[in-house]
């Protein structure tokens, strides 16, 4: 009988910090701290164990059954690294300009480059200098706000990173050209591009230029 109402009191206390939380997909000690300034550590040890929460990495939890899409993961990656915006290939199938499925979420962040792997999904994270961290929008999915790189500045993280030598290799991307012109605003990229002052990626831009007008 005791260790039933002991059982029982211990899920009404998970109940309570599950609806004191509801609006926190994503949480961390700090965060229910600022709530419940005398929450012990342990209960997390104890509820992970019992399959309540998940803990996503060090110190970042979510709870079991919030659903993992791919919105999720997008909220995700901007909380585990941050600051980071959505971009590369992710982005690039969120705006629909490639036709494959990405399930290695691609991040770009002014803190050093990183690779995590969770129990919900993989990250990577692209270091990027402080003065090119801009081009990113909020977007709403569902009840969640995601950074997303604009159209514009995804295409130039991507090309900044990864090598295009020439036009075929460009091509091999299989980019929609027609989503790229009717999304894209062009002066928007000229003028985020010489932010870069790369004349490599001038020309990797000039190879996509050519690709799209073909």
């Amino acid at each position: 009988m005791l260790l039933y109402l002991t059982t029982n009191r211990n899920k009404m206390r998970f109940l309570d910090f599950k609806s004191t939380l509801r609006d926190f997909p994503v949480f961390t000690y700090p965060d229910i701290l600022k709530i419940d300034p005398v929450f012990h550590r342990r209960r997390l040890v104890e509820w992970q164990a019992k399959g309540y929460i998940k803990k996503i990495r060090q110190g970042i939890y979510c709870f079991d059954d919030y659903p993992v899409n791919e919105a999720f993961l997008y909220y995700i990656s901007n909380r585990i690294h941050r600051p980071s915006y959505i971009s590369m290939a992710s982005a690039m199938s969120y705006y629909n300009l490639i036709p494959e499925a990405v399930y290695l979420i691609t991040a770009i962040s002014t803190q050093k480059t990183m690779q995590y792997k969770t129990p919900l999904g993989n990250f990577d994270f692209r270091n990027l200098k402080t003065s090119l961290f801009f081009g990113y929008r909020l977007i709403k999915m569902g009840n969640l706000i995601i950074k997303m790189a604009e159209p514009e500045k995804l295409i130039l993280d991507y090309f900044y990173f990864l090598k295009f030598p020439d036009i075929e290799s460009v091509e091999s991307l299989r980019i929609n050209s027609e989503v790229a012109s009717e999304i894209i605003d062009f002066t928007k990229l000229n003028s985020y591009l010489k932010e870069y002052n790369s004349k490599i990626l001038n020309k990797r831009i000039d190879l996509f230029n050519t690709y799209l007008n073909a």
